[in-house]
């Protein structure tokens, strides 16, 4: 029930996926593909997950594509996905949390974990000197993270780095001295908080005296901070599995066509629910049943191509607990302008 005219903005996200899912469903009709595509609210009132499940088990659905909020939804239709042997596209949740011995379950939005290793090896690999800092801040997530990102450095030669615990609100005085100003700064950001997230950059960005690479988490990908710096010796680097650049063909395409039917800019979501539509459709067709074979076909890519690989939780076990995608993308941002995406 809205009070006014405004729709609530924990309402976007989904909204914005289906037109994605709705405006990829047109281009499929315009090109003559025959498919029967149903749509499912996961939120409506007075239906719950296992209710929505028992109501699609009969249907004899080919093919799923969510757009996960919680980990509740995630479990149930991970279950029913196993259950019916189909294979289950989760769009936008990047987490495993009650998924395993499910190779029906695909990933597209990469895990923490695969994250925090891409990072350590990005920092290896592309600044092998310089003061390296990895500031974090008290919470069962940062220690989660910071173990994360000590043990991706048992998997290779370990980086010197020092790890600093701030408060939330910290200040340039409680961090700067940390840094060295004759030499290169890798400041490392240890949480997925975006408020903590935010004033790291609005910190570094008072330090113009100091070469500065700080790297962020996935949740950096649309941070406002990122795109509000002036200092021209600070560059941000992020990771994100999706690489929408507004100068693509295909993205400004969307872009032109979103902004005729809906008279407003499309956010991420919209590409995220175009894309999984589109390309997993055009795979499902080409491919029938042996999908799961063939994800690494590229024929109907939208942004970037997808690397999905089976996880395993446990080495010894039999089957993948699910498929993730595992390529990213680090992009590269300088006084608000993107530098480079590698």
């Amino acid at each position: 029930k809205l009070g006014n005219t405004n729709i609530p903005k924990l309402f976007l996200p989904g909204l914005d996926f289906y037109n994605g899912i709705t405006m990829a469903i047109d281009s499929l009709k315009n090109e003559g593909v025959e498919i029967e595509v149903w749509i499912y609210d996961t939120k409506k009132k007075d239906q719950s997950s296992e209710s929505l499940a028992a109501e699609m088990s009969p249907l004899g659905f080919s093919l799923i594509i969510a757009s996960f909020s919680n980990i509740a939804e995630q479990k149930t239709f991970s279950n029913f996905s196993f259950s019916k042997n189909i294979p289950l596209v989760s769009a936008t949740y990047p987490n495993d949390a009650y998924v395993n011995a499910n190779p029906y379950f695909l990933m597209v939005n990469t895990s923490l974990k695969t994250h925090i290793e891409a990072i350590y090896k990005y920092v290896q690999r592309n600044y092998p000197v310089g003061k390296f800092i990895f500031v974090t801040r008290k919470g069962s997530m940062e220690d989660k993270i910071q173990n994360m990102f000590s043990e991706a450095g048992k998997k290779t030669y370990p980086l010197n780095y020092k790890t600093v615990q701030m408060p939330d609100n910290f200040t340039a005085e409680q961090l700067l001295p940390l840094l060295d100003s004759n030499r290169q700064n890798v400041v490392i950001c240890g949480s997925l908080d975006e408020k903590f997230g935010a004033n790291l950059i609005k910190v570094l960005d008072q330090a113009p005296s100091y070469q500065i690479i700080t790297i962020g988490m996935p949740t950096w990908d649309g941070l406002k901070s990122v795109s509000n710096t002036s200092n021209q010796t600070l560059e941000i680097v992020y990771s994100t599995p999706y690489n929408y650049s507004r100068s693509d063909k295909v993205i400004t395409e969307i872009t032109t066509l979103y902004k005729t039917k809906f008279n407003g800019r499309p956010s991420d979501m919209v590409f995220k629910g175009f894309e999984t539509m589109y390309c997993f459709s055009k795979l499902l067709l080409k491919y029938h049943n042996n999908l799961l074979n063939n994800l690494s076909d590229s024929s109907f890519k939208i942004s970037g191509n997808f690397q999905f690989q089976p996880v395993k939780l446990n080495s010894d076990a039999q089957i993948p607990d699910y498929i993730e995608n595992k390529k990213l993308f680090f992009i590269h941002v300088q006084q608000g302008a993107i530098k480079g995406i590698n």
